[in-house]
């Protein structure tokens, strides 16, 4: 058993029931706006990814018949890997969640789709889909809280085997789905009773039979067409494997287990409103900020924030709604967990070694999340703006001020390109840098001094 954990205060506490059901329906209101909007865009990003996918595959499968040349190899190697990346994250997991349902296709749907890995379709749905986005991050009902295997939450209990956690984990890593398939089962529900003998051996065959497909496919069948150079091929297939299971272990674990994200007890979740059921899932999630290729080969799970809240909605569209998520935030006072790839996985690996150990401390939490002190984030969502000079509306066509779609909300619905704050000198006062802020729809201006007010308008000013 674990000393008394000191809690950290709830970040619901400074809410009112009015505000957190406020919070539900904005939230909810977001979600339909964006569901009444999709269209043919969406649809051929899709149908274009799976594309690029499959002949990503074939080129690194021809690539590796003659394994034998080193240069082959690496390039075949690292090929194979992008698609099994691409496949595994930015198709599998997404299309299984139902992101893609509303198109009616009779293959990219949830009910249909299965992927190249060791989980059957049926078992991970249950276990991920419904368990962990149902009960996230709920100590005792949330199953990914550590996967049952690792402490990583200092309320969870420690046990000597936890000592040998950081060795542990290096294997997960590499045998990622492999993991997370014997996790699926659910060892505890297993030895309850709670799962029959039927069930296990129906979902241990599904795996079984993953397991044969891929072993004859990556292991025999493509090794085999490069004759002698059969050993070679099977390395590279191997080590295409490990690349996306490493890949997609740190973006899982990087998007649940830092620092900055909040846990909850089951009385604490009892009985959730709608709107305490989004905020437990906004502040129970972190981002990883990164480039638009980064977000492509990370399944869009860099914005796991906007995953966790919408886990139906085309992964394409978060980096279009998080602007709005940040404003949702700093107008309530709550935090907007996020940070590059880095600190993330430096601050997960550093609690699967401190939490190894008896004992351990929460962790503080980031305070209200405040756009002058993360100007980077809404700039970089920001569409680009036409040069008109005047009468332009500063956005792209059919926006009110967004990017197409209408799901940004960083620019003004007008523009008469003369106002003296877009080239802002140092002799401006703070109201006329407020003034041109408040046209340029700057978030969070009405909190910053007049230092961050002509950073944030010299930054987002039309060129």
């Amino acid at each position: 058993m674990n000393a008394q954990i000191e809690e950290i205060p709830s970040p619901l506490a400074h809410l009112s029931p009015k505000q957190i059901e406020a919070i539900g329906e904005e939230i909810q209101a977001l979600h339909d706006e964006v569901f009444a909007d999709l269209g043919e865009r969406d649809a051929a990003y899709i149908r274009g990814v799976i594309g690029l996918q499959r002949r990503l595959a074939l080129i690194g499968r021809v690539l590796l018949i003659p394994s034998w040349f080193p240069p082959a190899w690496l390039a075949g190697t690292a090929t194979l890997s992008l698609a099994k990346i691409l496949e595994n994250m930015e198709i599998g997991h997404n299309v299984m969640h139902g992101q893609w349902d509303w198109m009616n296709d009779p293959v990219i749907n949830s009910a249909s789709w299965d992927w190249d890995s060791a989980s059957s379709a049926e078992s991970w749905k249950h276990s991920h889909n419904y368990v962990h986005h149902t009960f996230t991050n709920i100590r005792g009902k949330d199953k990914d809280l550590g996967y049952e295997i690792m402490r990583i939450d200092p309320h969870q209990d420690w046990h000597p085997l936890y000592v040998l956690q950081p060795l542990y984990n290096l294997l997960l890593m590499a045998f990622f789905e492999w993991g997370v398939a014997l996790h699926d089962l659910d060892f505890d529900a297993i030895r309850s009773g709670e799962k029959s003998r039927a069930e296990v051996k129906r979902e241990v065959k599904g795996i079984w039979g993953k397991a044969r497909r891929q072993i004859l496919k990556d292991y025999v069948a493509f090794p085999l067409l490069s004759g002698l150079a059969a050993p070679a091929t099977l390395a590279a297939n191997a080590t295409a494997n490990v690349v996306r299971n490493v890949w997609s272990h740190s973006i899982i674990f990087c998007g649940h287990f830092p620092d900055q994200t909040y846990t909850f007890s089951e009385e604490e979740a009892a009985e959730e409103s709608l709107g305490a059921t989004y905020i437990r899932q906004l502040v129970g999630a972190a981002n990883i900020e990164g480039s638009p290729l980064f977000h492509v080969m990370s399944g869009n799970l860099g914005y796991q924030v906007e995953h966790h809240l919408f886990p139906d909605m085309p992964s394409t569209r978060y980096g279009e709604i998080a602007p709005r998520v940040r404003e949702i935030c700093e107008r309530y006072e709550l935090p907007y967990n996020s940070g590059p790839l880095g600190k993330q996985l430096g601050m997960v690996h550093r609690t699967i070694l401190r939490l190894a150990l008896p004992g351990g401390r929460a962790r503080p939490k980031p305070g209200p999340y405040r756009a002058a002190d993360n100007i980077d984030h809404d700039v970089a969502s920001y569409p680009k703006r036409r040069r008109n000079g005047t009468g332009g509306n500063g956005a792209s066509a059919g926006s009110n001020g967004a990017s197409a779609g209408g799901h940004s909300n960083g620019s003004s619905a007008e523009s008469n390109g003369s106002s003296a704050g877009e080239n802002p000198s140092d002799s401006a006062t703070r109201a006329d840098l407020y003034a041109e802020a408040k046209r340029l729809g700057v978030p969070g201006r009405s909190g910053m001094n007049r230092d961050e007010l002509r950073r944030a308008v010299l930054r987002v000013a039309p060129a």
